[in-house]
């Protein structure tokens, strides 16, 4: 694989961890000032694509940590710990 776009698509995937991250503090920011919340399906769609900063974000806050259906992070982070792993070896070795 091409050096720069190994570095371009790390790159997108650390900025959508950052959003996710993002999300989650401030949903929690806004449940706290009893304002307009993001829905839940927006929260888990951007767990999906960044489930470490989704992670980081729900421990961080203290956000969405005891709703059963936000379980799903985890598994998400399971996800892309395999896949990450995969492609580690399919591009190492």
């Amino acid at each position: 694989m091409d050096t720069n776009l190994l570095l371009i698509v790390v790159a997108v995937y650390i900025v959508l961890n950052l959003i996710a991250f993002g999300m989650f503090v401030w949903d929690k920011k806004k449940a706290k000032n009893a304002e307009w919340r993001t829905p839940e399906k927006t929260l888990l769609t951007a767990a999906l694509f960044g489930p470490f900063g989704a992670l980081a974000g729900m421990k961080l806050a203290h956000h969405k940590t005891r709703k059963l259906k936000f379980k799903l992070v985890y598994v998400f982070v399971v996800l892309h710990i395999a896949i990450l792993a995969y492609l580690a070896y399919r591009i190492f070795c």
